[in-house]
């Protein structure tokens, strides 16, 4: 059995269930494939980080980074546990107001926010905006002064370190699309123009190294890097920064040889390392902000399949089909991300065969698992691929004009569609058809 399944997360019958609802009934209720979230683990995910910050007794934010997954429903479970958000384009910033989400605990990202974006921020009265280039710093500054309209910003920073992540994820080093860079004083020069803009309230500093991160010492020498800076700000530009954001990027468990830190552990090294850091730069203890993502979904959810056909290639490989693919989880094809499945009949039985999940899409690269132990299995049989809570659903599309999949929610034995499943005439609801000329005749 794979080892993140236990006894509990099984029925009876050994059917493998998510937030108290067997999978086989999921899936005939609901149809595949399927996203399945367990909002009770999203809920514990997110108590455990209030802990750590309330342990150590320090101010502090938890901002979830909602492009991992972000749906009206959603935007409703992160208000109810009294956390903040951020969102990444109008299309988020929109949904989240759909969810009736106070907008006072949004921040807005983005390396290329439209003058349309920055005006339903300031629409809205989203909380805080964190600028990442000197285009937006400009065009917002003239945005709010035309309204006389108080707005709260954080500048977004290169701080030159690079994550031990995939290159596409990377988002930390200096040679990035991302933030003001520090190592070559636009950083400086940003806060200056902040500090002279009489509307913008800078209230803090940004910086996000990357995704899926195993290791502390990045995070440790964010801390270091941006409170010596801070200390510098003080000095020489009268800049007391309230706030430092750390963004998110904690490493979740996917694959058995994936060996990951507890998110809680991140949190409580980077709020140690502050404290050290600014009692030894003598620098105001700062309120920390982080923003969790994968860490608060990824692991909560699941995708169900059907596997239809299979094929096998004496002596090479065996490949089942299933009724998705990467229109529904494009993060093999695009990162090579590794996942695992189970058999959702009965995740116990031992393993007769080792195969390969492929999808429904016409392309050779739409492979979702290579080389997987499973039992035997046949047409019809569910599969259960794991751990697809994150980037998922955010990043699903249409391609080969396949409707995208439904979203269902499950706790404490309930379950509910929160999106649902796209049908033919929605892939043409937006299509228009050509107005052709009439001929005639001469």
């Amino acid at each position: 059995m794979n080892e993140q399944i236990t006894q509990a997360d099984l029925t009876a019958e050994n059917h493998l269930m998510i937030g108290g609802v067997d999978t086989l009934a999921l899936a005939k209720k609901y149809q595949t494939p399927l996203y399945v979230y367990d909002t009770g683990e999203i809920r514990s995910e997110i108590k455990a980080f209030k802990q750590v910050f309330e342990a150590n007794q320090v101010d502090y934010q938890i901002s979830y980074a909602s492009k991992a997954f972000s749906t009206v429903a959603m935007y409703q479970v992160i208000a109810q546990e009294g956390i903040h958000c951020d969102v990444v384009s109008g299309g988020e910033l929109y949904t989240a107001k759909q969810a009736g989400f106070p907008m006072s605990r949004v921040s807005f990202h983005g390396n290329n926010k439209s003058e349309a974006e920055l005006t339903m921020a300031l629409d809205n009265g989203v909380g805080c905006i964190i600028v990442d280039n000197f285009y937006e710093l400009k065009l917002l500054s003239k945005l709010a002064a035309a309204r006389a309209q108080q707005t709260t910003i954080m500048l977004r920073v290169a701080p030159g370190i690079s994550a031990h992540t995939h290159e596409y994820i990377s988002t930390g080093q200096a040679d990035s699309k991302f933030g003001f860079d520090l190592n070559s004083g636009q950083a400086d020069l940003a806060v200056k123009q902040a500090q002279a803009a009489p509307f913008l309230d800078l209230v803090g500093i940004h910086c996000h190294i990357g995704s899926q991160i195993f290791e502390l010492n990045g995070f440790k020498m964010i801390v270091d890097k941006l409170v010596t800076l801070f200390a510098r700000w003080q000095r020489e530009l009268n800049f007391y920064p309230r706030i430092i954001n750390v963004g998110g990027g904690f490493g979740v468990k996917y694959t058995s040889a994936d060996q990951p830190l507890l998110p809680t552990e991140f949190v409580d090294a980077i709020i140690k390392e502050t404290v050290a850091q600014t009692q030894a730069q003598q620098v105001p203890m700062l309120e920390i902000w982080i923003e969790p993502g994968r860490s608060l979904v990824a692991t909560a959810g699941m995708t169900l399949y059907t596997i239809g056909s299979s094929k096998e290639i004496p002596g090479i490989r065996k490949y089942l089909a299933v009724d998705g693919g990467m229109g529904d989880n494009i993060r093999p094809a695009l990162y090579h991300a590794k996942y695992e499945a189970v058999l959702a009949k009965d995740p116990t039985l031992p393993s007769e065969e080792v195969v390969s999940i492929a999808g429904k899409y016409c392309e050779s690269g739409d492979m979702l698992i290579w080389d997987q132990q499973l039992p035997a299995t046949k047409p019809g049989d569910v599969l259960a691929v794991l751990d697809t809570g994150a980037y998922g659903y955010s990043m699903a599309s249409n391609y080969n004009r396949n409707p995208r999949p439904a979203v269902v929610f499950c706790e404490d034995g309930h379950s509910q569609v929160v999106v649902q499943r796209e049908t033919y005439t929605d892939l043409t609801r937006l299509d228009v058809p050509l107005i052709t000329k009439t001929k005639t005749g001469h």
